[in-house]
Formats: structure tokens, sequence, C-alpha cells
């Protein structure tokens, strides 16, 4: 299963090629954020398969967290995924 998980944008590590670092409940990877406009520093996103899909407020994304917490194995194993990804 893949979800869309929200993280936070810590900075932009590429501006040309569109990525950021983000952090998702303490893993910090790179993303691509091509699919949105002026997003940056401080800015929530639902991330899916290494693309910021969509820009979120933070209520929304401490909101969407705490269901995915409730998911339990799957979640689990969406950030287990992440933890394992590298996208430079």
């Amino acid at each position: 299963m893949c979800l869309a998980i929200p993280g936070q944008i810590v900075e932009v590590v590429d501006e040309p090629n569109r990525l950021a670092r983000v952090e998702v409940a303490g893993v910090r990877r790179n993303v691509n954020v091509g699919l949105l406009d002026d997003v940056g520093p401080g800015d929530w996103v639902l991330i899916h398969v290494g693309f910021a899909i969509s820009q979120i407020d933070e209520e929304e994304a401490r909101a969407t967290h705490e269901l995915l917490v409730q998911m339990g194995a799957e979640y689990e194993q969406e950030l287990h995924e992440l933890r394992e990804s590298v996208i430079e």
C-alpha cells in the first residue's frame, strides 16, 4: 500500500531540480516539490512516492498523521520505506 504522508519542508536543497529536504516523523529525506508552486521551509506537504503532491496546513498535517498512526502496520511500512529511500 502506498500512502500520502505529511512532512514539513526543512530546506530547499536543489532549486533547479525542485528538490527539498522534508522531515516526516523524525526522518529527513529529499523529495521533489516540482508539482507545487511557491513552497519553502516551514511549509507542510503531502508526500507520495518521492513527490510532494499537495500543500496542506499544520492542522491537516497533524490530523493526517494521527489517522496514519491508527492504521498501524501500513504506516510503519511506509515509514520503513521512507527511511530506506534516497533521492539525490
